[in-house]
């Protein structure tokens, strides 16, 4: 970013600009991107995503620690490389986020593997790649882990899941340390389970783990979470189970609209003085605080509609391109790419899908025309990666901003190629 041009006032993209009446995202004008591209497209900031890592980087300093970015929140091969680039460890929860780490140039022993409903056969998968640790959610797990790693002569390290019951004071359903959550094991069996997992002779058990939810605005719920691991970390150290790490999860939240969210170093100040003084690795999965204000979606309107009681803006991007309108009730902030001067008009922004849950943002106040580009912002995170191809529409491209450099990290789809795996009846 030149240092004489200021960022976008009021906006949480931190390297989007507004620069000659258009917006730029670092060196280039949003309107290239669109020109060379097409719509909807989804646009990231290398600048911004290496910024983001460094921040955990630089809070974690003189501290032995392994951030392992959140494969879920972004998977895109060119957005992995730049976190493996810079040392990054992941979190996965499937045998294809392996595959994709991998194909990235992750390295397996930096690869933890988390989530539910890990099968047989992506238990091995992680086990021929020597993966760093499973971070294993439930007692049938375990067993099922035991049995695999023994069928291959190996064993497995492990850490438990544990569910501390505490409140994260987030959205419902990305609340995952509440006891009525499916994930994690019960914090009042976990030290039985652990006793088993010593006992059991294909594991080895290497860690704990612990991660209560998302967009986490508070710390100290996750300081509550803290301070009940290591009570637990504590007695099966005196029981004689001595672990290596402690994995406290991700879940820092980002601004969308207007929420104050802890800076990096001021979200983990209270964790570290809960470990201050101990040796054992600590270990964090953040996700949406790495790529979610690192990246917007690009879109083009269609049709102005003005109504009787709403007037609509018609854009060529829906719900099955960004989801979490429609899922969450989540806000995005929409801007125009290029304002104009003259009234401002409310619109709900719309897409083209035959649903009436079919929304990306509603009462925007924008000067727009037929034809205008927006951006829909802090799209980077659970964008692309719960996108779908309902009502057969082609998935959008990705393209990542390097300075003045455009890459396309992913082309648009085709059509042809939605349907190339089916086949009619003879």
């Amino acid at each position: 970013m030149n240092a004489n041009t200021p960022a976008c006032p009021n906006l949480p993209v931190p390297t989007l600009q507004l620069r000659e009446g258009a917006l730029w995202l670092e060196e280039r004008p949003l309107a290239d991107i669109a020109a060379r591209f097409g719509t909807p497209t989804y646009v990231y900031s290398r600048a911004a995503l290496e910024s983001a890592f460094t921040a955990w980087q630089e809070a974690l300093a003189g501290r032995r620690a392994l951030v392992c970015y959140a494969v879920k929140a972004n998977s895109n091969l060119g957005i992995l490389s730049v976190f493996a680039r810079l040392g990054a460890g992941f979190d996965i929860v499937s045998a294809g986020e392996l595959a994709r780490v991998q194909a990235a140039g992750g390295r397996a022993d930096r690869i933890v593997f988390s989530g539910v409903g890990k099968t047989a056969a992506e238990m091995r998968i992680a086990l021929e790649a020597g993966i760093r640790c499973f971070n294993v959610e439930s007692a049938a797990e375990l067993e099922r882990l035991n049995a695999v790693a023994g069928e291959l002569g190996s064993t497995a390290p492990i850490a438990l899941r544990v569910n501390p019951d505490v409140d994260p004071k987030t959205h419902p359903y990305i609340s995952t340390g509440l006891k009525g959550n499916k994930f994690g094991v019960a914090f009042a069996d976990a030290f039985a389970l652990y006793q088993r997992a010593a006992a059991l002779p294909n594991l080895r058990v290497a860690g704990i783990a612990c991660h209560i939810g998302s967009q986490l605005l508070d710390p100290a719920p996750m300081a509550e979470a803290a301070q009940k691991l290591l009570d637990l970390v504590d007695r099966l150290g005196a029981a004689g189970i001595a672990l290596e790490h402690i994995d406290l999860g991700g879940g820092l939240g980002i601004r969308y609209r207007d929420e104050m969210p802890p800076t990096v170093a001021d979200y983990l100040a209270p964790l570290l003085a809960v470990f201050a003084g101990r040796e054992e690795e600590l270990c964090f999965e953040p996700g949406r605080s790495l790529v979610g204000n690192a990246g917007l979606l690009l879109t083009r309107i269609e049709y102005l509609k003005p109504g009787e009681t709403k007037n609509f803006a018609i854009v060529d991007a829906a719900m099955n391109d960004l989801a979490r309108p429609a899922l969450y009730d989540a806000w995005h902030e929409v801007v125009a790419v290029t304002p104009h001067d003259g009234d401002e008009q409310v619109y709900e922004i719309v897409g083209p899908i035959c649903e009436s849950g079919d929304f990306l943002a509603h009462d925007r106040s924008l000067k727009v025309n037929a034809g205008d580009l927006l951006a829909i912002l802090s799209a980077g995170a659970y964008g692309m990666t719960m996108s779908s191809n309902y009502n057969t529409r082609p998935r959008a491209a990705e393209v990542l901003i390097d300075g003045s450099e455009m890459h396309e990290i992913r082309r648009r789809e085709t059509v042809a190629e939605l349907f190339a795996a089916e086949r009619t009846l003879a």
